[in-house]
């Protein structure tokens, strides 16, 4: 019996990392340049924010030391790239998922670096058992069910561009009185920095509690 029990549990976890995968092709996805697109489930949206759900997934991730977000990102994802073209100890090779989160620390004191947090969702095939990485400087991170404030833009996600955003969306939010995670946030972009036009980046905030809407928003549920 408890075998039983045991084993419709992992089913239904496969089930539930497999949602949160899925084909770049789906409805709700804005990926453009890879197969697979982290999944979400649209909440409501505001003039100045959207509320995203998302279920639990695996991501491969790395650190990286820096005095801006640019060159800590750039650091990082060499490493992760090496690691889905074959640096692991099975030698497979994947193509990338999107979007990329790099995790930016809020408060960091003048004139010293911060840590960076770069990841990579891992694709549905490999989301149960990821190929093990060779760099010790990588390790795998959990992503529980989380709601998100998200804000989006355009064009390259600089240190200076990044910063505003953040800004206007943490303000946007303190207006709602919403509670969010005030030690960090997300900076996501979902594209090849081969790409030149039509760029698609993000800001997000992890939600405390249920997340506000406010009077003006387009629910969708």
């Amino acid at each position: 019996m408890i075998v039983c029990v045991l084993s419709l549990l992992s089913l239904l976890s496969l089930e539930s990392l497999a949602v949160s995968i899925g084909p770049s092709n789906s409805s709700n996805s804005l990926c453009t340049a890879s197969n697979e697109c982290l999944q979400f489930q649209l909440v409501c949206r505001t003039d100045e924010y959207e509320v995203r759900r998302y279920s639990s997934s695996r991501w491969i991730s790395t650190d990286a030391e820096a005095y801006f977000l640019g060159v800590g990102a750039a650091m990082a994802f060499r490493r992760l790239y090496h690691y889905i073209s074959g640096a692991n100890k099975e030698g497979v090779t994947f193509e990338m998922t999107a979007p990329v989160l790099v995790e930016v620390p809020e408060e960091v004191k003048m004139w010293e670096p911060a840590i960076y947090t770069l990841s990579f969702l891992l694709p549905s095939a490999y989301q149960e058992r990821p190929p093990t990485p060779t760099n010790e400087k990588l390790y795998f991170t959990e992503m529980p069910d989380m709601d998100v404030y998200v804000r989006s833009y355009g064009g390259w996600m600089l240190s200076i561009t990044s910063r505003l955003h953040t800004h206007l969306l943490s303000r946007a939010l303190t207006r709602a009185h919403a509670h969010f995670n005030h030690t960090h946030h997300y900076a996501v972009g979902y594209d090849s920095p081969l790409k030149l036009l039509n760029r698609h980046n993000e800001v997000w905030y992890v939600a405390e509690g249920e997340p506000v809407c406010g009077s003006n928003s387009t629910h969708t549920h």
